[in-house]
């Protein structure tokens, strides 16, 4: 039997979206992956986080020093965890199973796959949307005033028509096929290095130089300067945390490991090199000229004297907000969906639903009170991250990065599991999650939520170590008394 040929539940005859990628669809090579994540460092709340870094009084160096290490390490993780999609072409939803149990990966499924993912879509489609509104408005000024006082649950005309038009863009994604997709990233590439660079060379000209930035003198930091760097560190990691997880989403495309392990490294370290020269130089630039740090880029955009550099810059926005968007959101929502409902959703028809949820959310009125928005999402996050670690820890530590495909489409092979739940895997997230954002609630434990996502992801995997040495332990010690009671018996 060939590696993707399967023997496979009834509930996966008619949705073959879960199973393992054939190999003529497995066209996805280093380029592919070098580009894929462009859009996800380039985004307005990534200046914005680099923004708040400088308010915390680093210098630029210790700034540039904590994204840099940031590319590492993330570059690293993504590697890890795409693995096992690139090796055997399954996707995020799936892998669960095998780690976690068919029923146990219902709860980190549906937090990752679900909760998360609708919610961020639904944002960033509404941010997005917003940019859209200006967009138009370079090519028709009274775009913005458009119904006049006219309003849709709070939303008025323009607004709404540039959700709406921005939102059947993710759609026509869907079903375009997840080649549109590695085309669509591909093309973005150039068009990111060019805009972000080309705002760098504003920022250094409106400085006079790059000499005032270089010597830019920082405020200082209060309190240990190694703890708010590690947590300026696990910060940038943590808006991370979902695409890490489910990085298996688009591995399992790649025709070879080396191609997307050496791809995800090599775009992300470079990319972030060009975030971390662009960032700097127009968070402090602009404070150098005008007196006040610009951490929106669209502010940025919005003094180029240039139309044609206000589109180009404003488009380039859209762009990769709509490629985190599909890759971050779309891509995880369709599988996990599908995966919980196997006879009454593909991957096509659960991406479309989870878009639709995504507008119904209402992201506008969410986005009125950001800080009950960030907080619940900072703790979905605090509750991912362990999922990494067991993660990491089941495939690379336990199985020896050996999966029996058999074991993720055939229920009767996980009769392993009590009740179809990996009890040491569960209890360590959970525990884990707990640990991690337990500093939330009790304030001398605060340094322990700063740093959440390492936190979480390090006490996850020695728990789950941990958890399943005594569970052999349990089991040998049962087998033992069985077989002796036997012997009595007889």
């Amino acid at each position: 039997m060939g590696e993707n040929q399967v023997i496979y539940d009834d509930s996966f005859a008619e949705n073959t979206d879960l199973l393992p990628t054939k190999p003529e669809a497995r066209t996805w090579k280093f380029s592919h992956y070098f580009s894929i994540w462009m859009g996800s460092v380039h985004n307005v709340p990534s200046y914005i986080t680099i923004g708040g870094f400088f308010a915390l009084g680093l210098s630029i160096w210790q700034v540039f020093f904590i994204i840099m290490i940031s590319s590492i390490i993330l570059s690293g993780m993504m590697a890890l965890n795409g693995h096992a999609g690139g090796k055997y072409g399954i996707p995020f939803s799936i892998l669960l199973r095998i780690i976690f149990g068919n029923k146990g990966a219902i709860i980190p499924g549906v937090l990752r796959g679900i909760i998360a993912a609708i919610m961020w879509f639904g944002l960033q489609t509404y941010a997005g949307s917003l940019a859209v509104t200006i967009l138009i408005a370079e090519f028709w000024a009274p775009y913005p005033t458009l119904g006049a006082d006219w309003s849709f649950l709070g939303l008025n005309l323009a607004n709404l028509i540039s959700l709406l038009l921005f939102w059947l863009i993710h759609v026509c994604f869907i079903f375009a096929g997840v080649e549109a997709l590695g085309k669509f990233t591909k093309f973005l590439s150039p068009m990111v290095f060019v805009v972000f660079g080309g705002m760098s060379i504003w920022a250094i000209n409106l400085a006079g130089g790059i000499n005032p930035i270089l010597h830019y003198s920082e405020k200082g930091v209060e309190g240990n300067s190694i703890l708010v760097i590690l947590s300026c560190i696990s910060a940038i990691l943590a808006t991370w945390v979902a695409q890490i997880l489910s990085v298996s989403d688009v591995t399992r495309y790649s025709r070879t490991n080396k191609g997307q392990s050496c791809g995800q490294i090599a775009g992300l370290v470079i990319t972030y090199l060009l975030f971390a020269v662009a960032s700097i130089t127009i968070v402090i630039g602009s404070e150098i000229a005008f007196g006040v740090p610009i951490w929106n880029v669209l502010e940025v955009i919005n003094r180029f004297d240039s139309k044609f550099v206000t589109v180009l810059s404003l488009l380039t926005i859209c762009l990769t907000t709509l490629s985190v968007n599909i890759l971050g959101n779309i891509i995880p929502s369709g599988y996990q969906l599908a995966s919980l409902l196997p006879k009454k959703l593909n991957f096509k028809s659960g991406a479309f639903i989870g878009t639709v949820s995504g507008l119904l959310i209402m992201p506008w009125k969410l986005m009125e009170s950001p800080t009950t928005i960030f907080t619940f999402l900072n703790m979905v996050g605090g509750m991912l991250s362990p999922v990494i670690g067991v993660i990491l820890a089941d495939y690379f530590l336990i199985k020896k990065r050996e999966i029996i495909i058999q074991d993720l489409y055939f229920s009767k092979s996980m009769s392993r599991f009590s009740n179809g739940v990996n009890w040491p895997a569960l209890c360590a997230t959970l525990f884990a999650g707990c640990i991690s954002l337990i500093g939330r609630f009790i304030d001398f434990l605060e340094p322990i939520y700063n740093i959440s996502w390492f936190t979480g992801i390090i006490v996850s995997v020695i728990l789950y170590v941990l958890f399943i040495y005594w569970s052999k332990r349990l089991h040998s010690n049962r087998t033992e008394k069985d077989l002796a009671n036997m012997t009595k018996g007889g």
